[in-house]
């Protein structure tokens, strides 16, 4: 029996198909969960419609995290269709890319709060949101990365952010607990994205992960839809406040 047959979750981030939240997306879908899947604007959605036809996602909705409406409109919708709200998985992150291009000692004050905002205070609002739904209990992911935790070269200021966001992940779940919603950060290594598209030298980063880390390989969008599976099934309903490395082990040799 599917694993998450009869559940219902959000998803957040799904921007293409080289995007992890799309790698989420499919591994929950065929572990059984219906999917409600967001997109960002008109410009991204012709990239995400077909994506949500093939999983045949019965809510499919504009979010853009800086629009109160947008988010309104979401759950309204998740309340109306559904009734209920077993997971949810965010996974946006964006920061300017004069400020993400050089220094965080360079970073502007503007640049550094759009990216602590979009990023990382959009999971609180989203948990906050999503909280009432989850009346039964259920489970709340993020994505992180290793830059939060260590200096990554050309990382910049999501380190900072990121790091932002794992203690918020530690904070909410012993919030949210007494209500039996769980919420975990996964942290993979290096994923060729076109998000990570975006950071200098990141072919070379992948390179390096791959040869240094114990299993001498990276991660693909798959196995980390994977872990997400498992983490919101009721198999993991002892996981919460966690930070779940899935990078070949790469984190442990620092």
């Amino acid at each position: 029996m599917s694993i998450l047959a009869g559940k219902k979750g959000l998803i957040v981030g799904v921007a293409n198909d080289a995007s992890i939240a799309w790698g989420c997306a499919k591994a929950l879908h065929d572990a059984g969960a219906q999917l409600a899947l967001t997109y960002l604007n008109d410009k991204a959605k012709p990239h995400v419609e077909p994506l949500a036809q093939q999983i045949n996602a019965p809510i499919f909705m504009p979010l853009d995290v800086t629009i109160d409406a947008q988010q309104d409109a979401l759950f309204e919708a998740i309340n109306s269709q559904w009734g209920q709200l077993d997971f949810l998985i965010h996974s946006i992150a964006f920061a300017p890319k004069a400020d993400i291009a050089g220094r965080v000692t360079d970073c502007s004050r503007e640049g550094f709060l759009t990216a602590m905002d979009i990023s990382c205070h959009s999971l609180i609002r989203l948990a906050k949101a999503a909280e009432p739904l989850m009346a039964q209990g259920g489970c709340i992911l993020t994505m992180s990365y290793y830059g939060a935790e260590k200096v990554v070269t050309n990382y910049n200021l999501m380190g900072p952010v990121k790091a932002a966001l794992e203690a918020t992940t530690k904070y909410l779940s012993a919030e949210m607990g007494p209500r039996y919603i769980r919420v975990n950060a996964i942290s993979p290594g290096p994923v060729k994205t076109r998000a990570a598209s975006g950071l200098s030298d990141f072919d070379k980063l992948m390179e390096q992960a791959a040869a240094k880390a114990p299993l001498h390989q990276l991660v693909s969008l798959d196995q980390i839809g994977e872990l997400a599976s498992f983490l919101v099934s009721d198999n993991a309903k002892q996981i919460t406040g966690q930070i779940l490395y899935i990078d070949a082990g790469y984190n442990v040799l620092g």
